[in-house]
């Protein structure tokens, strides 16, 4: 059985640079002074994906700082594969730049928009409508293979459910925000994945 500890150090590595990159863009986001209010989301919904995210730290942490006790949630994967986990993660701490350095003052973590808001349809964004959603997925998929842990796979299934259930709300305040600007680049654009253009 290999060692976990090259696995738990890459972990917190990836996530150090992956919490480096959102929390500089949420602070640089927040410095607006702009109050965005949480009731438009519905306080219930807020809470309930505050709590999943919640859950989902408890494991990636207990797997980090209480590997024993963790251990029931193990998933048997090849080495090689937890590997393949690790630079996908990598990757995704990059990804995450690039999608938070495109969005720039228009980041929330709701599904109100900013008063001085505006269309962001480069970087990643001209591919992708949601690609910090799209990253948030392929960052949690790579960790779950990394730390061969189900626990880490269920909890962010749960997270990404309620983030996928809570966009076409978004989706709503941005066509009431841009109107038909918004139509047109939802026709030319996927939600979560790029879409094949014929």
């Amino acid at each position: 059985m290999p060692s976990e500890n090259p696995f738990r150090i890459a972990l917190v590595v990836i996530i150090v640079a992956t919490m480096a990159v959102t929390v500089y863009h949420r602070l640089q986001a927040a410095r607006s002074g702009e109050t965005i209010s949480r009731k438009v989301e519905g306080y219930a919904f807020a809470i309930s994906l505050r709590f999943a995210g919640l859950c989902l730290w408890i494991a990636t942490l207990g797997y980090l700082l209480f590997p024993a006790s963790f251990r029931w949630a193990s998933m048997p994967l090849p080495e090689s594969a937890r590997w393949v986990g690790v630079v996908a993660g990598s990757l995704c701490s990059l990804l995450m730049y690039w999608t938070l350095s495109s969005l720039g003052k228009n980041l929330t973590d709701t599904v109100v928009t900013r008063e001085e808001a505006s269309l962001v349809t480069h970087g990643p964004y001209r591919w992708v409508r949601h690609p910090f959603y799209a990253t948030a997925a392929l960052l949690m998929a790579s960790v779950t293979v990394l730390t061969a842990n189900w626990l880490i796979g269920a909890t962010s299934l749960i997270v990404l459910s309620l983030l996928a259930v809570r966009t076409p709300q978004e989706e709503a305040m941005l066509i009431e925000r841009f109107g038909d600007e918004y139509r047109v680049y939802m026709a030319k654009t996927g939600r979560f994945i790029p879409r094949i253009r014929h």
